[in-house]
């Protein structure tokens, strides 16, 4: 059994998604941002970091209780637990591995501070809401780009890399981009959202969201 600890932000939803995909048996426990319970006590022994999600694996390596923070490590984890959407072949594998780091590096970094500079600022500051406005969207290019040579972000099949991607990238319409003018992004986005693990995720998202601002 495997605990996840997390909330519906972009890297919890990863977590999220791949625990749907790979059909491990989980729980979802709950971390209410709005209530600052990702520095409790509690959380921080889970990631010291204090950030989500991180994992409690019951059954982990060697036997026994195994944590883990970092959403693209958990994926990669679950992955190789599962068995699934992770292929042997090592070319494969280099290919989806640079593409995770991609998003670790780049994408998830630029759009939280579009979003959050965007969205949530107090103060307006023109001059970081068009840098990362303009990186946000050169991003969205670059993905562009790789799925004219691809089917997928990572190769040929849907696999982890899209899986870290996804839930980064859908929310498209924050940053004023034309989703018509790039074909290739909207194959994918297309095709990913027609998967009953997404459609699945993003209703409890939805639900967990509005939970917790009952809550607070």
């Amino acid at each position: 059994m495997i605990k996840l600890h997390t909330a519906p932000t972009p890297n919890g939803q990863k977590a999220m998604l791949m625990l749907e995909e790979s059909g491990l048996e989980y729980e979802l426990v709950p971390v209410n941002f709005g209530k600052g319970e990702q520095r409790s006590e509690e959380h921080t022994r889970l990631n010291l970091n204090q950030k989500v999600p991180a994992i409690v694996d019951t059954d982990g390596p060697g036997g026994g209780e195994y944590t883990m923070m970092e959403s693209n490590a958990i994926i990669v984890y679950l992955a190789e637990k599962s068995g699934k959407f992770y292929p042997d072949d090592v070319r494969v594998r280099y290919d989806i591995q640079q593409w995770m780091l991609f998003q670790a590096g780049h994408i998830g970094p630029m759009f939280g501070q579009a979003n959050h500079y965007i969205r949530f600022a107090k103060e307006d500051v023109p001059y970081a809401k068009e840098r990362y406005h303009s990186e946000v969207l050169r991003l969205y290019s670059v993905l562009e780009n790789r799925l004219g040579q691809s089917e997928y972000i990572g190769f040929d099949d849907y696999s982890i890399a899209d899986i870290a991607h996804y839930s980064w990238t859908k929310g498209w319409e924050t940053y004023d981009f034309d989703l018509d003018e790039h074909p290739n992004f909207k194959r994918w986005l297309g095709a990913l959202e027609a998967r009953p693990a997404v459609q699945k995720v993003n209703e409890e998202a939805v639900r967990i969201r509005a939970e917790m601002q009952v809550s607070n």
